[in-house]
């Protein structure tokens, strides 16, 4: 459902996002390790994250990756997911297919509209803390 990129990133953001709550920043290999995601890779997808303002970083010794205090309640799901796959999680056909609409509609066109609209929802309705608050309290993890 999601691309590869989609993935790490939202495992990056979830990982900046613990780190920040505690008041780090945290440096590209750092992060690449804790979410288990080649660097190089990682690298591009915290820079286009970066310029669309999800999260921050600094140069320096002192640098790293962050959220901002004020941003970290507010940051959402749907805000990854739209920065690095776009939109078309939200309306791509369900089977793949080139042109499927409500008048031309695939066979699983209906049922898949659903789950989709489901899936919208949850997106833009979690937010990175309270996932980062999951893996911060060792209910759930970023890397097996």
């Amino acid at each position: 459902m999601f691309s590869k990129a989609c993935k790490y990133g939202i495992r990056s953001v979830i990982y900046i996002t613990k780190q920040s709550q505690l008041g780090r920043k945290v440096g590209l290999k750092e992060i690449a390790k804790a979410v288990d995601s080649p660097e190089a890779f990682t690298a591009k997808i915290l820079q286009k994250l970066c310029r669309s303002k999800i999260i921050k970083s600094e140069k320096g010794p002192t640098g790293g990756f962050f959220i901002d205090e004020d941003k970290l309640h507010s940051v959402c799901l749907s805000h990854v997911v739209s920065t690095i796959d776009g939109d078309t999680v939200y309306n791509d056909c369900g089977l793949g297919m080139k042109s499927c609409n409500p008048k031309k509609p695939c066979p699983v066109h209906n049922q898949f509209m659903v789950i989709r609209n489901n899936l919208k929802t949850m997106l833009e309705t979690t937010t990175m803390h309270s996932l980062a608050s999951g893996v911060k309290s060792g209910l759930t993890f970023l890397k097996r």
